[in-house]
């Protein structure tokens, strides 16, 4: 059974379980396991003090999902302000054995300088290349990931790939697999549609593109209409 590891915010329930459903509804062969930072904490696996630039409670521990996946195969992370709409498993047929990892090579400038209801909004070489990232666990380079690698490195040498030696061993997904929201405007082609600034489940965001989609899957997997009166209104990182 394929495994897809995504990060989980505590105050994010709902995200983590529509972006969940939108994956194991339409690929059932397939396993998400959530990275949850407080547990990770509570059995001494993750020591980093508490980031306070990172946006997510996932922003370093997406790291340790080789780790967690016991370095076997392919495994693949997700951020979890996402939508699948296409069968997982076409993303994991377009591995290549001879890299690394395989990402999706955004190449565009932030526009804001906040997001996800008034987190900062960092720039920086290689953005938003970890939100979806497929891990080959055979490989020395992300067997390199260790809980003490992770809990040691700096957030922009992880984020940026440098612990990859040879660039040439970071394969590239094409875009549908990883489409940003409000950053790639044609959407005909999208499989994996990623909120990345922000989805409507957020009271500033609850208009955006894509955003009928997002309260589809909602639907699909509550049975009920997502209501305003459910908006996340809180502002917290741990």
């Amino acid at each position: 059974m394929r495994k897809v590891f995504m990060g989980s915010t505590s105050y994010q329930q709902v995200v983590y379980d529509v972006a969940k459903h939108s994956i194991e509804s339409r690929s059932p062969d397939v396993e998400v396991r959530p990275i949850v930072q407080s547990a990770l904490r509570e059995l001494g696996i993750y020591t980093r003090p508490v980031d306070l630039l990172g946006s997510t409670e996932f922003s370093i521990t997406r790291f340790l999902t080789p780790w967690l996946a016991g370095y076997k195969g392919w495994v693949l992370f997700c951020d979890n302000d996402i939508v699948c709409v296409d069968n997982i498993n076409n993303l994991f047929d377009l591995v290549d054995h001879s890299k690394a990892v395989m990402v999706v090579k955004h190449r565009y400038q932030v526009k804001d300088n906040v997001k996800l209801d008034n987190q900062a909004q960092h720039q920086y070489p290689r953005k938003n290349w970890s939100s979806v990232i497929l891990f080959n666990c055979n490989h020395p380079d992300v067997r390199r990931l260790t809980p003490e690698l992770v809990n040691g490195a700096s957030p922009l040498y992880l984020h940026r790939f440098q612990w990859i030696e040879d660039d040439n061993d970071i394969g590239e997904l094409p875009h549908h697999w990883n489409h940003l929201v409000g950053v790639y405007k044609d959407y005909s082609n999208a499989k994996l549609l990623h909120y990345t600034d922000g989805g409507p489940y957020f009271k500033n965001y609850k208009d955006c593109d894509m955003a009928d989609v997002w309260r589809a899957e909602y639907k699909r997997y509550y049975g009920v209409e997502f209501e305003d009166k459910n908006i996340i209104d809180k502002d917290i990182r741990a």
